[in-house]
């Protein structure tokens, strides 16, 4: 075994593992297991735990080392477990050196918990990566951290404050990886929205997504990740309105329907922000689908105040819904307000998810015989341009197609859906 990594949380996670496989593996560790936590839940760090026990039973030999944001948060937590050999912080978990000591050294001669203040980074660099290993599209970081101060979120203590990535090397990164034959890009970060307020002409989101579709024009297809839409910038707008190259899907952070809910969630949108969002966007773009992050049971959560989040998913003509039961944080205003009952809550997140299933079957039938350019990620398997997963046939496909492989697209008319993706077979014009 060389080096191995375990990822938890978001697609930043994902992209940072990248990153810190490469730099562990340069700086010559071998026999070593990455956990790369989160800490938005609770549940979250209890997985990481688990894993990390998990991870010492199935590998007696190996050295576990534990990064992510809930490490950075709770570093003590995790140097106390007996399995763990070493803590990294989430600026050290992308630096050779922290790998370096270990390898050179061993486990022995390192200081167990390594994890510096991370209010006092001030920038994120472009850590270029040629590709992801085994996934179709690959995710770009343009900014990480958050200034913001949710009362239920503990992520910025794990992440630091907003910070971004220039945008020259943004768009080079991307340049190179569809070089390296990535057909779609994702831009990710912890608060994407803000983007560009820590740079030189505070350049905005909307600016870099119109940068990189002028410079990089053999990108075929662009994404955002999860966007605050009260931050939606008028060059961001217009892109999403002209340029058919940014897939028609927005993830909203949306957290609640609820105005009240969202005073003390300390957003910085109100319910009916949200609402006159998604109608603007989708007058621009009929063919957009929207995704929302949700919190269920949220402390003082009244039935009524609930009613209104459920109610939101019609409102706004949401499609993908990530439903969270809200679980208090440790040294979050939330965390001491007066909170819903854990069973009320589970019931709510219940609610919500099968609105949520009612939402995407109706996306669905609808969506039954159109034409989509189909991403594959796996064979058979891969999503359209508003992040449905479509299943298909490869056998219906000639050899040689492109559809054939993770990263090719291929066009399929949508012949009917199972009830959670949809089934296509090959239009009569393939996409190359």
């Amino acid at each position: 075994m060389s080096v191995d990594v375990v990822t938890f949380g978001c697609r930043l996670n994902s992209y940072e593992s990248e990153v810190m496989k490469r730099e562990a593996e340069a700086a010559g560790l071998k026999d070593a297991i990455l956990i790369n936590t989160c800490a938005v839940t609770a549940e979250a760090v209890r997985q990481a735990r688990q894993s990390i026990r998990k991870a010492r039973r199935d590998n007696p030999g190996a050295r576990i080392i534990v990064t992510g944001c809930a490490a950075q948060t709770e570093a003590e937590t995790f140097a106390g477990m007996d399995e763990v050999d070493l803590v990294l912080g989430n600026t050290e978990k992308l630096e050779r050196a922290s790998y370096g000591r270990v390898a050179q050294f061993g486990i022995e001669e390192t200081e167990k918990v390594r994890v510096n203040d991370i209010m006092s980074v001030r920038e994120t660099a472009s850590h270029l990566i040629d590709g992801l290993e085994g996934r179709a599209r690959a995710f770009v970081q343009v900014q990480n951290g958050c200034d913001h101060r949710c009362t239920f979120c503990i992520i910025p203590y794990g992440r630091g404050n907003s910070r971004s990535v220039p945008m020259g090397a943004v768009v080079d990164q991307i340049g190179r990886l569809v070089d390296n034959g990535y057909r779609e890009v994702v831009l990710t970060g912890v608060d994407i929205t803000s983007f560009g307020a820590d740079l030189p002409g505070s350049p905005k989101l909307g600016d870099l997504v119109a940068k990189i579709l002028k410079h990089v024009p053999a990108l075929d297809r662009l994404r955002l990740s999860s966007i605050d839409s009260i931050e939606a910038d008028p060059a961001l707008m217009r892109a999403i309105a002209d340029e058919e190259r940014l897939m028609p899907h927005l993830h909203l952070s949306l957290q609640a329907g609820d105005d009240m809910i969202l005073k003390r969630m300390k957003r910085r949108h109100l319910r009916g922000d949200t609402i006159r969002f998604c109608q603007e966007v989708r007058a621009m773009r009929p063919d957009v689908v929207f995704g929302a992050d949700i919190i269920a049971g949220f402390p003082t959560e009244t039935e009524e105040m609930f009613e209104n989040t459920l109610a939101i998913v019609d409102d706004c003509g949401l499609t993908h819904l990530h439903v969270f039961p809200f679980s208090p944080r440790k040294g979050t205003p939330a965390a001491r307000m007066p909170q819903v009952g854990r069973a009320l809550v589970k019931e709510r997140a219940a609610r919500l998810r099968e609105k949520g299933e009612q939402a995407l079957k109706a996306h669905l039938d609808a969506e039954v015989g159109r034409t989509r350019q189909v991403l594959v990620e796996r064979e058979g398997l891969g999503r359209s341009e508003q992040f449905t997963q479509v299943e298909f046939s490869p056998l219906d496909l000639p050899q040689g197609h492109s559809g054939l492989e993770p990263g090719g697209l291929v066009s399929l008319e949508i012949t009917g859906h199972t009830g959670r993706h949809l089934i296509g077979k090959p239009a009569n014009r393939q996409a190359a």
